[in-house]
């Protein structure tokens, strides 16, 4: 028997009222390959109406923070939500309308064809002229780095459209209370699920962004965000290659004090050898370090799992049907 696909698709809100019911209007309904098509809205203690607004526009299931969560904790919500109501794949679009819903299936593509776990929108955000120049830079910044530390493959990595296959969003899990992003592509990388990325056109810009003030404050938040996730999933890595930099700076000056004790000097080189030993010192202890936080990533990662298989068997207990 064939297999009945269930699609939802969720938009986290705050303060939504002026753009949700044009939101919720343009996702299709009918999908090629989509058994049926629900909308979850997760409002983060919006003050306008947009639980009503969200009701009366059609929205199928609707959630409600008691008090702002932020972005972060308001996807995860979602997440949890829609993998509770029975969805197979999980579309993620925002509330403001920055993304047409027309392109939920190309997004949800690759899923369906079985190419992918995680179907990113690309905005092209380095090429786009609806984003500022020192915004288009800081993106193709941002989304390089995201690529070497994580190994996904992905141009627009901090793209709130995203598409997610049942088996993938069981396994995220959120620490940063900012944004989801980048933390969750790391999280993939990982896990070694396959990412692929969709372009996708953009609507204009309804309001500013309210993930942060300023374009400063955001990217120190953004790499924040990603120097504490990488530290969690490859710590080796990180604190290996620092330190690998303490230990040769140790070793030069220890070196070069050995150089002047051999032909006897050494007596006037003897702060050489301090410093040395004391960067060689910081380097060995780093690396132990690094040997110990590797060992709890390890830990963690089984924990993960752990957590995976309970609410796997907690969504499946709850799912209608």
């Amino acid at each position: 028997m064939e297999r009945v696909v269930k699609l939802i698709v969720q938009i986290p809100c705050y303060n939504e009222a002026d753009t949700l019911a044009e939101v919720i209007a343009a996702v299709p309904r009918d999908i090629p390959g989509i058994a049926s098509v629900e909308v979850l809205i997760v409002d983060d203690g919006s003050t306008d109406g947009t639980a009503e607004i969200a009701q009366s526009a059609g929205a199928d299931h609707i959630i409600q923070n008691r008090s702002n969560m932020g972005l972060a904790r308001t996807f995860e919500r979602g997440i949890e939500a829609s993998l509770r109501a029975g969805a197979d794949i999980i579309v993620n679009t925002d509330g403001d309308h920055q993304y047409p819903g027309t392109a939920i299936p190309e997004l949800i593509a690759p899923i369906l064809q079985g190419i992918a776990d995680v179907v990113v929108g690309d905005r092209n955000a380095g090429q786009n002229k609806e984003f500022s120049a020192t915004k288009r830079f800081l993106q193709r910044l941002g989304s390089s780095v995201v690529r070497q530390l994580s190994g996904v493959d992905v141009s627009d990595a901090v793209s709130g459209f995203r598409a997610y296959r049942r088996e993938a969003a069981l396994g995220i899990n959120v620490l940063s209370s900012f944004s989801y992003t980048t933390e969750t592509l790391i999280q993939l990388g990982r896990r070694g699920l396959s990412v692929a990325s969709v372009p996708v056109a953009t609507n204009a810009a309804t309001r500013p962004s309210r993930l942060s003030t300023s374009t400063t404050k955001f990217v120190a938040l953004q790499m924040l965000t990603i120097i504490r996730s990488y530290m969690l999933y490859r710590p080796l890595r990180a604190l290996g290659t620092f330190a690998a930099v303490l230990m040769v700076l140790g070793i030069l000056p220890i070196v070069r004090f050995v150089y002047f004790f051999s032909i006897g000097e050494g007596g006037g080189h003897i702060q050489s050898l301090v410093l040395g030993s004391m960067f060689f010192l910081m380097g060995f202890t780093t690396f132990v370090a690094a040997l110990l936080s590797d060992i709890i990533a390890g830990n963690r990662m089984l924990l993960e799992r752990t957590l995976e298989r309970q609410r796997r068997a907690d969504v499946d207990a709850d799912e209608p049907g």
